[in-house]
């Protein structure tokens, strides 16, 4: 049976208890043994090496030096990382080495929360297969990504709300490797009432599913 293990805390804005919650009723019905930890200690525990994913959701916050070097380790070699929004996207901002192998970092979302457009660019990919293009209300988040992600999701800013980036092209969902370990990513989800949309829930569920070894 596949091992996962969701950390969950950091910012309360974010819902993190209730978006653990969520996760582990997908991952368990999806055939998996779930552990939930709500504490960054739990990325030094040298029996992290042997699950098959991590699902972090812990917006800010700090992370110790020895814990990011395990949890670095662990991913790359072999384990799956997985996870959404500011939980996975915007933790622990001080460690770059966390930063590199997520692939980017949240650094804005003009206009909070507001109305945008999901473009979905590969639509080929079993993560995003059968879904098309979708409105989403939410926080629209501008990232700084790395160039070697594999983008399966766009949108694009108005600039209504900071007019110097009108037109500018955003990966909202990606993934990537980092050593032998797949990496998936979703800005997609501020609250968890957003897991109903549709759309949202299963590209997040199959991102899991696919970063999972």
């Amino acid at each position: 049976m596949r091992k996962a293990l969701i950390v969950w805390g950091g910012w309360d804005g974010h819902e993190p208890e209730k978006c653990a919650d969520i996760f582990r009723g997908w991952l368990t019905e999806d055939g998996f043994s779930v552990e939930l930890a709500n504490t960054t200690v739990a990325f030094a525990d040298p029996s992290l090496h042997e699950l098959s994913l991590i699902v972090p959701i812990f917006t800010m916050s700090k992370i110790a030096r020895e814990e990011a070097a395990n949890l670095v380790a662990a991913v790359e070699g072999g384990v799956g990382l997985a996870g959404h929004h500011g939980g996975m996207g915007d933790a622990f901002r001080e460690c770059v080495e966390y930063q590199f192998m997520v692939g980017g970092q949240w650094v804005a979302h003009p206009g909070n929360i507001i109305d945008y457009h999901v473009n979905v660019t590969r639509p080929d990919d079993p993560i995003m297969a059968g879904l098309s293009s979708f409105p989403y209300r939410s926080e629209q988040y501008y990232m700084h990504v790395d160039p070697s992600n594999e983008v399966l999701a766009t949108t694009t800013f108005s600039g209504d709300h900071a007019w110097w980036i009108d037109g500018a092209k955003m990966p909202v969902v990606w993934k990537r490797r980092h050593g032998k370990g797949r990496v998936f990513y979703s800005s997609l989800g501020h609250q968890a009432s957003e897991f109903a949309i549709p759309e949202m829930g299963a590209i997040l569920r199959r991102g899991m599913n696919w970063a999972a070894r």
